[in-house]
């Protein structure tokens, strides 16, 4: 019953981690991070990423436009550049780590301890992968929310609103997090399954027997 808790734990903990990492890559590279509707012109949606700005127009063209200089963004930009690419690296190599210690896989079969090894790094890899997927894409949204509702700004500015990247990096760092603690909490059961069962100890034999004595005889076979 245990091995098949483990295995189902291992299995879902690992396809929870590699839709979650799919998904931040994706959330890496798409311009959708946020959105920007003119009330003067309905016909061109403004959408910003990490790496471009683009505009989609009624007809169905799409134009997009590189930032220029990696110190002239914003600090939140510059920040969530670096944490997605090291989400997305930590996530390939969770998937490296945590594929031989899977029970399934038939490497490592013989060394059950390196496998709970394994399985243990690739869920802590997973796991952060998770957090740095998470910080960004919260800090993004936060300044998003201040900037909507600065007073300072008129009312006939238009605002960037929440795109849809933020949503699917969310969704991204809550399945890093969550198959990176199934992988480990498995990993975790295969520990207390390797544990030795403790021996039985045989109770202690009698002298006379172990040593060959015969013992004393009793005062009533004493003949007088």
């Amino acid at each position: 019953m245990a091995g098949s808790w483990r295995a189902k734990a291992q299995a879902g903990g690992m396809l929870l981690a590699i839709l979650g990492w799919v998904s931040s890559c994706v959330t890496t590279f798409v311009p959708l991070w946020k959105s920007l509707s003119l009330d003067l012109n309905e016909l061109e949606v403004w959408t910003m990423g990490l790496w471009q700005v683009c505009i989609a127009r009624e007809e169905g063209a799409v134009e997009c436009r590189a930032h220029g200089s990696f110190l002239a963004l914003p600090p939140e930009l510059r920040v969530s550049r670096l944490l997605m690419c090291l989400s997305n690296g930590l996530g390939l190599l969770g998937c490296l780590l945590a594929a031989p210690g899977l029970e399934g896989w038939r490497a490592c079969e013989d060394k059950p301890g390196l496998k709970r090894w394994l399985l243990l790094a690739g869920g802590a890899a997973f796991g952060t992968a998770g957090m740095a997927t998470l910080a960004p894409v919260s800090w993004v949204a936060y300044n998003t929310v201040l900037d909507f509702w600065d007073d300072t700004v008129p009312d006939i500015v238009p605002r960037w609103e929440f795109g849809e990247a933020t949503f699917l990096g969310w969704f991204a760092g809550a399945f890093l997090a969550t198959g990176g603690l199934l992988l480990a909490c498995s990993a975790r059961s295969m520990r207390t399954a390797m544990l030795p069962a403790p021996a039985c100890r045989q109770p202690p034999t009698t002298r006379g027997a172990a040593g060959g004595h015969h013992p004393h005889p009793k005062t009533t076979d004493l003949v007088i």
